[in-house]
């Protein structure tokens, strides 16, 4: 299969990955969450009611990832 895959373009790759990932996404509650992923979860829930902290701006942590770099 993975030779089979070579001989499509690279648009019609990008259009086989994103129709799978449709796929998957239209079927994630058959996707359980684990023990700890559900307690990390109420974990960050109870921190956020506590301290109402909204977190930042996707621009403003990318800002500053690049300064570091």
């Amino acid at each position: 299969m993975k030779s089979n895959l070579r001989n499509l373009t690279i648009e019609q790759r990008i259009h086989l990955v994103e129709d799978l990932w449709d796929s998957i996404a239209a079927e994630q509650q058959a996707l359980a969450l684990t023990d700890e992923q559900k307690a990390l979860l109420d974990q960050r829930l109870a921190s956020y009611t506590f301290d109402k902290k909204k977190g930042r701006l996707a621009e403003e942590v990318i800002a500053g990832i690049r300064k570091r770099l």
